[in-house]
């Protein structure tokens, strides 16, 4: 179970809030409208009504100890570049913000966002599964019926240059690579953007290449293992 501190309760804050509390996380809720917080107090850890730019107030509370913040404030874009500023001055390793456009998207980056999203106001539900399981090298997990799961994973720097036969993940691992996307990025921030082609055929010739993200298939135990190994630094090639 991780613990995270959502800030600002509007439709999308407070939609992130509720499924991570369903899903059986420890969640903090802050907003600083009473009715806001009021309306949340029953589907979460803790709610507190309080100003989220006020860092000695939010060190009090304890959100320096949190594993990921999700700062949901968007119309108010100055509040939100300072929340930002103060999460990552306190300390969070993980910090998820909501931008109302792509200038704002871009700042939140460069103030030390792990994540930006330019959400619809449906889509916090979506999010907050993707929070859960997030990973710095896995850029989707989607759950499948049954015991399987597919994720889009950044291969480890060993192995670029590599083929998929000398790489072996299903030997290795345990898990099928169904599919490659030569991914896009960012110039200025180096972010993901979007992807320029996909290999829906992989051969165990291809080689892989710096921008490549592997789309993988397996049973959920060996993708949970194969997530911890990457977080842990041991997913190496042999």
């Amino acid at each position: 179970m991780k613990k995270f501190a959502v800030i600002g309760l509007g439709r999308f804050g407070s939609s992130v809030a509720r499924t991570l509390a369903e899903k059986g996380q420890e969640v903090i809720a802050v907003d600083k409208n009473e009715e806001l917080v009021r309306d949340s107090m029953d589907l979460v850890t803790k709610a507190i009504c309080l100003d989220a730019t006020d860092e000695k107030v939010m060190r009090s509370l304890g959100i320096q100890n949190v594993d990921v913040a999700i700062c949901g404030i968007g119309t108010n874009i100055e509040a939100s570049i300072l929340v930002t500023l103060l999460l990552k001055e306190l300390g969070v390793p993980t910090i998820v913000c909501k931008a109302v456009s792509g200038p704002h998207k871009r700042v939140l980056k460069k103030i030390g966002a792990s994540r930006v999203v330019l959400p619809e106001r449906d889509m916090g539900s979506k999010i907050s599964s993707m929070l859960i399981s997030m990973d710095e090298n896995v850029l989707e997990h989607i759950a499948l019926p049954g015991d399987a799961s597919i994720i889009e994973l950044i291969p480890s720097k060993e192995f670029i240059g590599k083929s998929l036969r000398e790489i072996d993940m299903r030997a290795k691992y345990g898990v099928n690579v169904i599919a490659i996307k030569k991914m896009q990025k960012d110039p200025d921030t180096g972010e993901i953007t979007g992807s320029t082609e996909i290999n829906i055929t992989p051969l165990a010739d291809d080689i892989v290449g710096k921008n490549d993200v592997f789309v993988v298939f397996g049973e959920n135990k060996k993708i949970e293992e194969l997530k911890d190994k990457g977080r842990n630094g041991s997913l190496r090639q042999t």
